[in-house]
């Protein structure tokens, strides 16, 4: 009532040129706000990953084509299926860890940086790095099987054959 006397509107049938910010209505618009950013945020991250995921699975699968020998002198020495196996997915994890690691840094640096230019207090909780670094490894064994299935499954004499 205060701001529509001091803003001349009593007695008029004008609509207040005014309002309020309350904390209720600030809860409101940032609810509004992370529902909108989850729902367009979430699939594109799925859609990330898988991409990613093939494209370690083709560079492993190249890995073992290139490799074919190595993995022929392997078997012909003892090593079992299981331990060509182990190998690959060993491999496949730590290159997908490390690229989680690599975009858990950059997405530090972008909230550092988001954080400076708005200076709103934005920080990255530490259970979105261990849940990051999870995905990363578990795209890792997911995409990872199948060219470590591939190398174990190489016949030794073929392999050591291949050029």
């Amino acid at each position: 009532m205060a701001l529509r006397i001091q803003r001349k509107l009593i007695g008029t049938e004008k609509e207040d040129n005014f309002s309020f910010v309350t904390a209720k209505s600030v809860q409101a618009f940032s609810a509004s706000l992370t529902g909108i950013v989850g729902t367009i945020v979430y699939p594109l991250t799925g859609i990330s990953l898988f991409v990613g995921g093939i494209v370690v699975m083709n560079m492993m699968l190249s890995s073992v084509t290139e490799r074919t020998r190595e993995i022929g002198v392997r078997i012909a020495v003892g090593a079992r299926r299981r331990d060509i196996l182990i190998q690959f997915l060993i491999e496949t994890t730590t290159l997908t860890v490390i690229g989680g690691a690599i975009g858990v840094l950059f997405a530090a640096a972008i909230v550092w940086l988001l954080a400076l230019a708005t200076k709103l207090p934005l920080t990255v909780p530490a259970w979105a790095v261990v849940a990051a670094i999870g995905v990363s490894c578990a795209v890792g064994i997911v995409f990872g099987v199948v060219p470590a299935r591939q190398a174990a499954a190489l016949d030794p004499i073929e392999a050591l054959r291949s050029e």
